[in-house]
């Protein structure tokens, strides 16, 4: 098979704390800069995300987003790409399709290219559905008869057939997904791109376009597929790859890329006080995330029983806080969302707050499927919600069996994340 898209050492680099701004903002901001008296006013972005001024500050710091990453994908590969949020791949993606400019190295893609990497991407609001599809068309190098040839099959795919007129400004964002990812799937591209964005549609959406990437592979066409869904890339991928911090980890088969990712999950354990990705302005740090059931400490949760998650905090400038908020987020080890649990969901307030103490969050029945899942956490606080401490995949949660419905089954973890109880019955018509 030839190679359709060569990568060879790829990196790309972004500056942190600058602001797009037009050259009109500079001279303005330099003028304001000399009037005051000042040579130089930087600005930047501290971690609360307010904009601040520094006087003296240095060059800007850089980070790499991918560095050194070597690629060749094959005509009709259907290659999942996997990696935690942050890890390179959207970047990747938008270098493929020219979106950004890579810093160093280069890469060579040969064949039409459509792409959906987010909701409506290259439509124009003030165009209708129809014309936007057009004007998509064309930018695939697609003359208008060819257009014509598949509009009814997009139209028809998409679901929005009554609004097909209507400028899609008006359309929700869950419209304007199915119609992109429509357009993009039937406009006979040599190569598919897509990014996690079918997480917008509905569920029956979501299967549509996972039955559509297939018969495009089927077609011998080349996919890129990202998605938190780790059963979507066993049962559609052929070939893996795992980034990490902008690096090519592994690659390989996509189970064995899934298992690479798993258990590089698993074994990378850094004390979480010695963690230096957290967020936030410092005042308070949690530094222990532990798990406690029927009063007692333990590592692995049972389905279906109270379940306590006691994050370990200390305050490193002591002072109240107001309107302070306390949550929790559950992932699987793909980043997909499960659940997120807050005091204010409960209508518990913390204000004053000890010099070392626990928040102490209670799940009466923990409603999880056995498998190991991931822990965030994000403290925010006073009325514009001050982000205090913040850290991704801070802690895993491990989960086994147990009763959690009346009969003892449980579903397996693959027919979905949440245990949901119901009361069935039946009724006369």
């Amino acid at each position: 098979m030839s190679t359709v898209i060569k990568i060879e050492n790829l990196g790309k680099q972004y500056r942190l704390g600058v602001i797009n701004r037009s050259m009109l903002y500079d001279d303005i901001q330099r003028k304001i800069a000399r009037f005051m008296g000042k040579k130089h006013l930087a600005q930047r972005i501290d971690q609360a995300g307010r904009l601040i001024e520094d006087d003296n500050s240095d060059m800007p710091s850089h980070i790499w987003a991918l560095r050194d990453v070597s690629l060749d994908i094959k005509d009709g590969d259907v290659l999942g790409i996997i990696g935690r949020n942050g890890s390179g791949k959207s970047t990747l993606l938008k270098i493929i399709t020219r979106i950004t400019a890579p810093t160093e190295g280069r890469i060579e893609v040969h064949g039409r290219v459509a792409s959906l990497l987010e909701v409506g991407t290259g439509f124009h609001d003030e165009l209708t559905g129809r014309e936007n599809i057009f004007l998509n068309g064309t930018i695939l190098g697609m003359r208008s008869e060819q257009i014509k040839k598949h509009l009814d099959a997009i139209i028809d795919f998409s679901g929005v057939e009554k609004f097909i007129d209507t400028p899609t400004k008006r359309y929700s964002s869950g419209m304007r997904v199915r119609l992109a990812f429509a357009v993009a799937a039937h406009l006979d591209p040599d190569i598919l791109i897509i990014d996690e964005v079918l997480a917008v549609g509905d569920a029956a959406f979501q299967s549509k376009c996972l039955n559509k990437i297939g018969e495009v592979s089927r077609d011998g066409r080349t996919v890129l597929f990202v998605s938190h869904q780790s059963s979507a890339v066993e049962h559609l991928c052929t070939k893996g790859v795992v980034l990490d911090e902008g690096k090519l980890m592994f690659q390989g088969s996509q189970s064995e890329a899934l298992d690479y990712y798993v258990q590089s999950i698993q074994t990378r354990k850094v004390p979480l006080a010695d963690r230096k990705d957290r967020r936030g302005t410092g005042t308070l740090r949690v530094n222990d995330i532990t798990f406690r059931r029927d009063g007692r400490s333990c590592t692995t949760m049972t389905a279906g029983v109270a379940t306590e998650i006691l994050l370990h905090f200390e305050q490193i400038k002591k002072r109240d806080y107001n309107n302070l908020k306390v949550e929790v987020r559950i992932t699987t080890l793909f980043d997909a969302p499960v659940f997120c649990q807050h005091n204010q969901l409960n209508g518990v307030d913390f204000s004053r707050l000890p010099e070392k103490g626990v928040f102490v969050c209670k799940i009466p029945k923990l409603p999880l499927p056995s498998g190991t899942y991931r822990l965030a956490y994000l403290i925010r606080a006073n009325m514009d919600y001050e982000m205090v401490d913040m850290l991704e995949g801070a802690a895993d949660l491990n989960v086994e069996g147990g009763k959690f419905f009346l009969q003892g089954e449980l579903p397996d973890v693959h027919n979905g994340v949440a245990l949901v109880d119901a009361e069935w019955s039946i009724e006369n018509v």
